[in-house]
């Protein structure tokens, strides 16, 4: 059992935050203009002058901002790939489209379960033969989003947990950190590193 990738929604349905741990293979970079600043540096477009954005000041014994998986290149009629990474991501979506098809599913499923079980049943997870989804979703209209191995229990808890403590401590409760600005993803090392020793934590990380 482990845990791949947590993405937070706001209320206007644009992803705000993106964390991934045990994904083998990375979302390309968003296009220029396909999500909001400061999402997540490791999927953010490139600058103008085709240099990485400025890498956090955020640290942990595996760095999550950065993939750290090798990729053997093949000697063919193509050039030689420079960028293994770069060129690992080029056979997944862009982060922008995946963002979208993942909140997608989230809206379509929900809007399901409300037509076929009434207004007391909520939409908190579902299972496929490769993944589980886990939702949790607030008051304000923010939804958790988190994908784990197909074996794991339901960690609506956790998306709770993360909720309750991380987000309102450095997101909600910090002045600094713009609420609904339609511009600007969650910018903070403090919630970040918070939600990796949380997730960290959990028996079902590994």
């Amino acid at each position: 059992m482990t845990i791949y990738s947590l993405y937070i929604y706001d209320r206007h349905c644009a992803c705000v935050y993106y964390q991934d741990w045990h994904r083998t293979k990375q979302p390309k970079r968003a296009g220029e203009g396909g999500i909001l600043n400061a999402v997540s540096q490791a999927v953010s477009p490139l600058t103008p002058d085709g240099a990485a954005p400025t890498p956090s000041a955020f640290t942990s014994p595996r760095n999550t901002l950065s993939s750290t998986t090798g990729l053997v290149v093949a000697i063919g009629e193509d050039p030689p790939v420079q960028d293994p990474v770069e060129h690992a991501r080029s056979s997944t979506l862009p982060f922008d489209e995946e963002a979208k098809l993942v909140y997608g599913v989230i809206l379509s499923l929900r809007n399901m379960v409300k037509k076929l079980s009434g207004r007391d049943e909520q939409f908190t997870s579902y299972r496929t033969s490769t993944y589980r989804l886990h939702l949790y979703e607030t008051v304000s209209g923010y939804k958790f989003v988190m994908l784990s191995d197909a074996a794991t229990e339901g960690l609506r808890f956790v998306l709770r947990q993360i909720y309750n403590g991380p987000f309102l401590d450095f997101v909600v409760r910090n002045p600094l950190v713009p609420m609904d600005s339609q511009v600007q993803g969650i910018d903070n090392d403090y919630f970040r590193a918070s939600i990796d020793r949380l997730i960290r934590g959990l028996s079902v990380f590994n």
